[in-house]
Formats: structure tokens, sequence, C-alpha cells
């Protein structure tokens, strides 16, 4: 290891982003170490992760897995360590140059805080970390001098179209959606669709969660949330294009009407490693896009009426403090229903709606406002399920 190297800790190693930032960092290994990697429950594939990258410290998150990972590593010299409070604890460690946070959902806040704290720039691949508090997060960013490099290839093809246009003004955002595996679809069809059915995206491999958020559009509301933070812009800013090729990652339009797009195959390989050598682009053997192969390029707009989910978003960054903390809250209870069977598609709309409707709306929330509100919601969100009709639910 050089004096060059930086220190990657990744929080969610065994994750869609995870894995794919170990590969990046395996193909760079002169460049990056895998300093500090965790785990929610996935024990098995952090073990096989710390045998394979040695890293220092390696935490699951899951208490009761403790036992097997701690044995399990018991002959290398990788510090083993459990529960979330240890990875708010470890994240601060003074050899660790990037901190990428690809936990899934709200449970990357705390750490994201704590990060920050310690002066450590942020490779962001949690986008509900500003969507919750995107408030106070890019004020601590700005009060301790650290960077945040978006990972989601949208927000990064965005950061790209802005390398060297510090001094121009942005008059629109335009994030583009592949539409998800119901592009198109009516309601009626809607109705009756199945996890199986929602976890088949057509052009991006990803976990289930962002899968199903892809699927309703709420991933894509939960982008527009997030880029109202990242690049400082209003929600009426930020369009929203519909791309079913997913080649054009996102563009930005200036107060000239020039726009500049981002353009490449759907791999997130390629962003993630943009965040973690920024402002340097390195070598990679990745397939490269060729026009030729994609002679049409499309774009549409977005079904408003049907996926509901995006119009929620939008309406929920208009409103301000706790709203978008409550629609994520809210939308992962939802999610994580929809998933076990226990509410229909359509359905989690209508879960996310209620507890907008019915939450304490707070103004100018502080962080324990934002604790209080997540954890209000979702035991709102789980209640509205279990009171739910069998007509409701589909399966």
């Amino acid at each position: 290891m050089t004096n060059h190297t930086k220190n990657i800790a990744i929080l969610g190693s065994t994750g869609s982003i995870g894995t794919q930032t170990l590969a990046v960092i395996k193909d760079n290994s002169h460049l990056f170490r895998a300093f500090l990697l965790t785990a929610h429950s996935n024990a098995d594939l952090l073990i096989s992760q710390a045998i394979e990258f040695r890293p220092e410290y390696a935490i699951i998150c899951d208490e009761s897995k403790y036992a097997q990972v701690k044995t399990a590593l018991a002959h290398l010299p990788v510090k083993v360590l459990a529960g979330h409070q240890a990875v708010i604890d470890t994240i601060t460690h003074p050899d660790i140059t990037v901190v990428l946070t690809a936990m899934v959902g709200f449970a990357g806040l705390e750490p994201t805080i704590a990060a920050i704290k310690a002066g450590k720039d942020i490779a962001l691949a949690n986008k509900e970390t500003l969507v919750v508090a995107g408030d106070i997060i890019t004020s601590l960013a700005k009060q301790h001098g650290i960077k945040i490099f978006p990972v989601d290839s949208e927000h990064s093809a965005i950061f790209q179209c802005l390398a060297g246009e510090e001094a121009n003004k942005i008059e629109k955002i335009i994030l583009t959606a592949s539409g998800g595996p119901f592009r198109g679809r009516s309601l009626d069809f809607l109705a009756d669709v199945t996890r199986e059915d929602a976890l088949k995206h057509p052009n991006w491999v990803m976990g289930a969660k962002i899968t199903i958020d892809s699927a309703s559009l709420m991933n894509k509301g939960l982008e527009v949330i997030e880029a109202k933070w990242l690049f400082d812009v209003e929600a009426d800013q930020i369009e929203v294009i519909v791309h079913p090729q997913s080649i054009v990652h996102s563009l930005v339009q200036f107060n000239d009407g020039s726009i500049k797009a981002q353009l490449g195959l759907p791999d997130m390989k390629l962003p993630i490693q943009y965040a973690l050598t920024y402002p340097n682009r390195i070598p990679t053997s990745y397939k490269r896009f060729n026009f030729t192969d994609y002679p049409t390029l499309t774009f549409e707009k977005p079904d408003f009426d049907t996926f509901r989910n995006l119009s929620l978003a939008y309406a929920a960054l208009k409103k301000g403090g706790n709203m978008p903390c409550i629609i994520n809250a809210a939308n992962e209870v939802a999610v994580a229903g929809f998933l076990n069977r226990s509410v229909g598609f359509l359905t989690m709309s209508n879960v996310i709606e209620e507890c907008m409707q019915h939450i304490n709306y707070i103004e100018q929330p502080t962080l324990t406002d934002y604790l209080n509100t997540d954890k209000e919601t979702r035991i709102f969100a789980q209640n509205l399920i279990q009171q739910m009709p069998i007509k409701a639910v589909q399966f």
C-alpha cells in the first residue's frame, strides 16, 4: 500500500452497490484499500469479503450473528464488531479516507452524520440520507469542509455535467428514468402485479428495495428530493423524463439554454469509480457505449396519475420540513409490506399518502425531530397495513 492509497469504508458492503464497489477496489488495488466493511445481516457474504479483502474492520449489524463472523475470521487480523452503534463509532477512524454509504434506507443517516463530523468525504449511494435530512447533511458538510460525491447514476451524471461550470447558473436539471418494468401499463394491470413481476427491472441489477422503488417510480421521486440538496435547486427546476434505454443518465440545462448530458451503458461501477477518483478519471476495461448499437434513443413524459409516488415526492419536496422524512419512512414500510405480500402494489401509494396526511408536520425539524418522525411514521404505516382489507392485498 502506497501513501496515495485511499482507505475506503463501505457501509453496506454485501448489497448491490457494496459488492460493485469491492469490484472497483479489486481492479484498482494500487489506489484503494477496503478498510471497513459492514453488513446488516448477511454474515456469510461479509465473511467471504473479509477473507478476500482483509479489511481493518468487519462489522455485522445483526448482533445475533457476531459469534459466527468472529469465529470465521479469528485466524485473520480483522477486528470484528457488531451492532449499529459500532458502525457509528468506527466510521470516525482517522485512517479512513472516504466513506461510501450504501446502507439501505434510513439506517444510513446517523453513520453518515458521524463520518461528516469526523471530516470524512462521502461517496453517497444512500439517497435516503439526503431525502430525510438534507438540510442537516448539507449544512454539516459545509461546516466541516467535506465533499459529497453522488454515486447514484443520475446524480453522478449531473455532477459530471457540472464539472467546470461552477460560475454558470443552472436553469434546470433533467433526471432520466427507465420507467421500470411497468412503463406504459394501466392501473388495472398494476392492481394485480406480484413482487416477482416488480423485481424484474429491464436495465439495472439492484437490491430488492430499490428495484421496487424503481417499479413504483418512488426511486425517481426520492432522487428529485436528493437533487434539490446536492445541487441547490428548487422543485420547479427539477424535471423527470422517461428514457427506456437508460443510456442518457441525466442532463443539465444552463441559463443560456445549452444542455449537457452524460451517456454510457448502465453499469454502476463507473459512477462508483468516479466518486472514488474525483476529479481524476482512470482507465477501465468496462464495455463501451456504441451509438450504432442504439440507433434510437427515446424520451417521454412520466405518468404522474398512474405512478402516484412521483407526485407524492414532489409534493413532499415543496412542503419541506419533515414531510420528505415522512414519505421515506412510509415508503420503506410499504415496500417491506409489498415484498412480504401483505400489501398490494398500488396500495403502497395509499399508505404513503395517509402518512403524509396524519403524521405531525414540523416546518423546521431538528435531528431529534427527524428520528422521532421516522419512528412515528413507521408505527402508523405498519398499523395501516395491518388494518387493510384483504382486497387491498394482491398475491
